[in-house]
């Protein structure tokens, strides 16, 4: 098994340092085309990274959609690993073929 970042950053906190300064959320809002509500959103952290966001960060950054992607399932990952988790029984491994 991996093991996972300590605590890794939100995806909307490393949005944030990819942004120029003097440029504002609602400039950036405008060049990927979606709300500046939308968009304040993620740079917050209150709002997961789609597939779609990925997509437009990734053209507007010149990177990948799927490290903005990656980013947020290792995000989501640690915040699901901080919160006690049933007890699961294992499946029965498969038999030999």
């Amino acid at each position: 098994m991996l093991s996972r970042m300590y605590n890794p950053p939100h995806p909307g906190a490393i949005l944030k340092e990819f942004l120029p300064p003097g440029l504002t959320v609602t400039e950036v809002a405008q060049r990927l085309g979606v709300s500046r509500a939308k968009l304040s959103r993620l740079l917050h952290g209150r709002a997961a990274m789609t597939a779609d966001m990925a997509l437009r960060i990734s053209l507007l950054t010149s990177t990948s959609a799927e490290s903005w992607l990656n980013n947020q399932v290792q995000w989501d990952l640690w915040q699901a690993s901080q919160k006690p988790l049933p007890k699961i029984d294992p499946l029965p491994l498969p038999k030999a073929v």
